[in-house]
Formats: C-alpha cells, sequence, structure tokens
C-alpha cells in the first residue's frame, strides 16, 4: 500500500502536468518545401498547398522572370545571389512570381532542397531568431514578405537591416531575402518629404530608411500593362483552363470587366477568369 504522502505527491505531480502549458513544436525544416513564420510561440508551420500560379502563366513580365529565376537558380546551386526587392503597382504579379519560381526551381535537381519561409511583415522584428535557427540548417531558404513597407514611427526596419547587410554575423549564406511592395523606399513620397521638411535632422532620417532599400542588391521593378498584354494574360488563363468562349467575345468581356476595375494588370486577369469559370460551370484546376 503507498504511504499517504506519496499518493498526496503523486497527485499534485498529475495535477501539476494538467495545469502545463501544451508544448507546440515545430515541423522539421525539411518536412515541407514551404513553411509560415510565426514569431510567437516562434514556429514555423508547414503548408500543405501553396497558393500559387504557374510560372507560364505569368505574361507581360518576361524581363522579371528571366531576372528573379536566374538569381534564384543560381543560390540554389549554391552559387553568390542578390536580395531582390521586386516593386511597382499593385496586382502586377510581383508576389506569384516569387512563388512560380520556387515551384519552378523545386522540379529542378539543383533546387529540390529550396524552400520558402514566408515572414509577416508584422514580424519583421523578429528575423533575427529565425535566421539563427535557418542558419544551423543544411537546407536553402528563400526568406519572402509580401508588402514590405513602413511608416514614419516603424523602427522595426533595422532588424532587416541589419539582416540584409550589415551586423556581425551578417546574412547566413544557406538564406536569400525577397520581398514585395508597392514603395521602391519601402516608405510614402509624402512621408519621406514631410520628414525632410520638419524634422530637424529629417534629411538623415530619411537616408537611414532609404539606405534600406539600397540593400537589395537586385531591383525588380512591375508596371502596369497595356490593353495587348492584358487580353494575352486572359487568352493564357482561357486556354489553360479549358474555357471555351470565341475570343472575340472573351476580349470585349474582359475588357468590360477591366473598365469597371479602373485598371489593367494580372490580378485583374485573374479575377475576370474567376467570374468567368463559374459562368462556365468550369472549376480552376
Amino acid at each position: 500500500m503507498d504511504h499517504p504522502l506519496e499518493t498526496l505527491l503523486h497527485r499534485i505531480a498529475d495535477a501539476l502536468e494538467r495545469m502545463a502549458p501544451v508544448k507546440h513544436t515545430s515541423p522539421p525544416i525539411n518536412g515541407a518545401d514551404a513553411f509560415v513564420w510565426h514569431a510567437e510561440p516562434g514556429e514555423m508551420e508547414a503548408v500543405a498547398t501553396v497558393n500559387r500560379i504557374e510560372i507560364d502563366l505569368l505574361c507581360g513580365i518576361n524581363t522579371q522572370k528571366r531576372l528573379l529565376l536566374e538569381n534564384t537558380r543560381r543560390f540554389a546551386k549554391g552559387y553568390p545571389a542578390n536580395n531582390a526587392l521586386l516593386w511597382g503597382a499593385r496586382g502586377t504579379g510581383k508576389s506569384s512570381l516569387v512563388k512560380a519560381v520556387h515551384a519552378t526551381l523545386r522540379a529542378e535537381e539543383d533546387g529540390s532542397a529550396l524552400t520558402l519561409v514566408e515572414i509577416h511583415r508584422e514580424e519583421i522584428a523578429s528575423l533575427p531568431r529565425l535566421l539563427t535557427r535557418l542558419r544551423k540548417n543544411e537546407g536553402r531558404f528563400i526568406l519572402f514578405c509580401d508588402d514590405l513597407s513602413f511608416d514614419g514611427k516603424d523602427a522595426a526596419y533595422k532588424s532587416l537591416k541589419a539582416v540584409l547587410e550589415g551586423g556581425i554575423e551578417g546574412r547566413p549564406e544557406n538564406v536569400l531575402f525577397y520581398a514585395t511592395s508597392n514603395r521602391r523606399h519601402l516608405m510614402p513620397r509624402e512621408m519621406i518629404e514631410n520628414t525632410r521638411s520638419i524634422e530637424i535632422h529629417g534629411g538623415e532620417s530619411v537616408d537611414e530608411k532609404v539606405s534600406l532599400s539600397d540593400r537589395f542588391g537586385l531591383w525588380i521593378g512591375f508596371h502596369n500593362c497595356d490593353q495587348p498584354t492584358f487580353f494575352e494574360i486572359v487568352e493564357g488563363y482561357a486556354k489553360h483552363y479549358g474555357l471555351d468562349i470565341p475570343e472575340k467575345t472573351l476580349r470585349a468581356e474582359a475588357l468590360e470587366w477591366s473598365m469597371t476595375r479602373g485598371a489593367r494588370s494580372g490580378r485583374v486577369a485573374w479575377q475576370f477568369i474567376q467570374d468567368l469559370a463559374g459562368r462556365l460551370g468550369k472549376q480552376l484546376r
């Protein structure tokens, strides 16, 4: 028979174990080809299916595709490559290109160990922790931040600035940083002008923030497409997904759709294709 004190201690231990928070362990870094980093509680969540478009369907950005694909392929092979800032108009395929390039290279022998890790803009300050973890891994990682920008009071850019090039340790050789932004210098033009005019050392403050974009070795610009390119994108989608509709009708409906949106871009074209597929009772698979 157990001693009463011993029984009591066992009950206390069991109660404490039930009260303790459940520890969530991150999956192995090589357990998937894409992850999302969560600063709290410091985990990498595997992405079962990445939301992406095939690279051949990204029309009107051939130069951008070539530049990013070549840079990433060199990195996948273990050669020097540059961090890249994809900047420009909304909906022109910046983030789609990053994901498409990753998928393309994963299918190649040299890129089979290439992993995409997304970090949200709000968690940029946790970059040093994430890089410490990736540095210890034998794989190669594209660290991706979509829609990156900073406001006047945001100090998180300092973490990114040190990671891109500065700092004692610098960027790990097995990590490449890709970011997309609507702003070439990652901050609004009016904020640059206001800071220079109202602060005593406004110029120095602005230069410190603007110099962040200079630390991206590769700048790739994206611009709104013209009407022929817009039609090329729409027709490419329609052919790929087997949407049976006369070309003249397709173009007329696509043009009307773009006019209601007040823009022509890859995103607007995709939204039109989704609407068209729904009306035709087709699946986009």
